[in-house]
């Protein structure tokens, strides 16, 4: 099975079909995969792929280990060639000597140079390298990587990387990884952490979505609300405000057409308000990396379609003027 087709099976399996929740659980007591939701259950005959044995400490670990590092898309050979052990011990654990030593490390770097002996292999390591150098800045999770490393892969077999920059592709890939795994993170920040124009991200971007067919899931307002708040130092009331407020602005309609960083940054300026956490819109213009005339103008809108006015007596929302950083 082709690493496409084994996607589309993990996708298929974390979607209930009749409820369409995606909280499933796994009882090995059992043997089922069960959605938590609804009570379906999925499969009744799973396999436990853990181990079949404790380890207390690494070395315990290490002494019972039978197998060697899983199978990761981020190594251009997909992480299933031997290496040479640097520990400089023989079977026996005894140190080697001086001279068996020195023709080790010329073994170490033949057999190196021997996993990337043509262009096409040089070319994938070197990027997916960069791809989790720039991943791993970033702060992005290893899902994201594994995704990404498969985009690029992709690319690669379809010959879209001739004639295009390496760098711009791992970004665009990165990118990519990030909205279908649905993580919040800005074209901006991806071109950043590239050290690229965002008009090359960009443009690179739209031309592997095309060539490719990749089916984009659209970005949200709600996917940046944890994130944002995080970083403001809010607590659980002004999420759940902002939440609330994202709900009644989405019912009227108010999100179509607009960035939604700039309607969360809106959204919190006013939450920050009512619960009494305020918060300037220069500080949430910097966290969202908008200017601080968007977050305004968005504030105006939502003020108006939202009816805030009636927050006035009870949450202390008088004094927020508009253009008025508190």
């Amino acid at each position: 099975m082709d690493m496409e087709s084994e996607m589309g099976v993990i996708e298929v399996l974390t979607k209930c079909p009749e409820c369409g929740g995606s909280h499933l659980t796994k009882d090995y007591d059992h043997g089922e995969l069960v959605c938590e939701m609804c009570g379906l259950v999925l499969e009744d005959n799973i396999i436990d792929q853990g181990a079949d044995w404790n380890a207390f400490d690494a070395e315990d670990k290490k002494k019972k280990d039978r197998t060697g590092s899983p199978m990761t898309l981020t190594r251009h050979d997909k992480g299933l060639s031997t290496e040479i052990s640097w520990d400089d011990r023989d079977s026996n654990g005894r140190v080697l000597s001086r001279q068996n030593r020195t023709k080790f490390y010329r073994l170490r770097k033949l057999h190196k140079l021997s996993k990337t002996s043509s262009t096409r292999e040089y070319n994938i390591a070197r990027a997916l390298m960069d791809i989790k150098k720039r991943a791993y800045k970033m702060g992005l999770p290893k899902d994201v990587i594994e995704t990404a490393a498969y985009v690029y892969r992709k690319a690669h077999n379809n010959n879209v990387t001739r004639g295009r920059s390496i760098v711009c592709i791992t970004a665009a890939s990165i990118y990519i990884a990030c909205r279908q795994c649905h993580l919040p993170r800005t074209l901006d920040e991806v071109s950043k952490a590239f050290e690229l124009r965002r008009r090359d991200v960009s443009r690179t971007y739209n031309c592997m979505v095309r060539l490719l067919k990749i089916d984009i899931p659209l970005t949200t307002p709600q996917y940046y609300i944890p994130r944002f708040c995080g970083q403001l130092g809010l607590n659980a009331e002004a999420q759940k405000k902002v939440k609330d407020l994202l709900i009644e602005a989405t019912e009227k309609g108010l999100i179509c057409g607009r960035s939604p960083v700039a309607i969360v940054g809106a959204l919190i300026y006013i939450a920050s308000q009512l619960t009494h956490q305020k918060r300037t819109q220069a500080e949430i213009a910097d966290v969202a990396n908008v200017t601080e005339v968007t977050i305004r103008n968005r504030y105006k809108e939502l003020k108006t379609v939202l009816e805030l006015e009636k927050f006035n007596t009870q949450n202390d929302f008088s004094n927020i003027e508009i253009g008025v950083n508190n």
